[in-house]
C-alpha cells in the first residue's frame, strides 16, 4: 500500500473533526448571542422596575408634603378663628353685669358702619368658598373705604382668595402691602407666612427660603414661625 493511500482515511477525520469543530462553534456564537439578548431584556425589566420605584417614592413623598402643608394651613385657619372667638368674649365680657333692660322694648341694634357690613358680606363669600365673588366684594371694599380699620383684615383675605385660586403672584403683593403698610396688624406674621408660601409656589425657591428663615429666627415661638420652619423641613432644610 502506498504512503498516498495510507494518508487518504486521516485527511477525511481531520477535515471531520474540522466542520464539527466549525459547527460547534457556530452553535457556541449562538447561544451567547441568546444570552447576550436574555441579559438586556433581564436589564430592562430591572431598570423600568426602579424608574417605577422611584416613581412612587416620590408620589409618596408629595403626598407626605400636601398633608403636612394642609395640616399647617388648617392650625392657621384655627388660630384665626380661636383669635376672632376671643375677640368676640372680649367684648361680651365688657358688657356691664345687671344692668337693667327694658321689659318692653328691645335694646337698640349697635349700629354696624357700611364699611364693615361690606367686609362681613365678603368674608361670607369667602367662607361659602364663592372665591371670585369674594374678590370683588373685597377690591370694592378696599377702593372705597381706603381708611377703614378692617383694611388689613381686607387685605389678608383677597390674598387668601388668589391663593386658593392658585394665583399665587396676584396673592403675593396683597400680603406684601400687609407686611408694608400695616406692621402693627394682627395679619402681619400670617401676612408674611403666606407671602413665603407664595414665593415658594411661584417656583422662586431661594426668595421663599430666605422668607421663611425671617420667620424662624426673628419670630420664633409664633405659630407662623413653627409653619416656616415645617415648610424649609419639606425643602429638605
Amino acid at each position: 500500500m502506498s504512503a498516498r493511500t495510507m494518508m487518504l482515511p486521516a485527511l477525511a477525520a481531520l477535515l471531520a473533526i474540522g466542520c464539527s469543530s466549525e459547527d460547534q462553534l457556530r452553535r457556541v456564537e449562538q447561544e451567547v448571542g441568546d444570552l447576550k439578548l436574555e441579559v438586556f431584556k433581564l436589564r430592562q425589566v430591572v431598570e423600568e422596575g426602579n424608574k417605577r420605584a422611584q416613581t412612587d417614592q416620590q408620589a409618596a413623598a408629595e403626598a407626605r408634603t400636601q398633608d403636612r402643608r394642609f395640616q399647617a394651613d388648617l392650625q392657621e385657619s384655627l388660630r384665626q378663628v380661636q383669635d376672632t372667638t376671643r375677640v368676640l368674649n372680649n367684648r361680651l365680657g365688657s358688657l356691664p353685669k345687671g344692668a337693667s333692660r327694658p321689659t318692653v322694648e328691645p335694646l337698640p341694634t349697635p349700629a354696624v358702619g357700611e364699611d364693615e357690613r361690606v367686609f362681613n358680606a365678603a368674608v361670607l363669600d369667602y367662607n361659602r368658598g364663592n372665591y371670585p365673588l369674594a374678590t370683588e366684594g373685597l377690591e370694592l371694599f378696599l377702593k372705597t373705604y381706603p381708611l377703614s380699620a378692617k383694611r388689613p383684615d381686607a387685605l389678608f383675605f383677597l390674598g387668601l382668595c388668589q391663593y386658593n385660586q392658585q394665583a399665587f403672584d396676584k396673592a403675593q403683593p396683597a400680603f406684601e402691602r400687609i407686611i408694608k403698610d400695616h406692621a402693627a396688624s394682627p395679619q402681619f406674621l400670617p401676612a408674611k407666612l403666606k407671602r413665603a408660601q407664595c414665593l415658594l409656589k411661584q417656583g422662586l425657591k431661594p426668595a421663599a427660603v430666605k422668607a421663611f428663615r425671617e420667620l424662624v429666627e426673628g419670630f420664633s415661638g409664633s405659630a407662623e414661625a413653627r409653619t416656616a420652619q415645617q415648610e424649609l423641613a419639606d425643602l429638605g432644610l
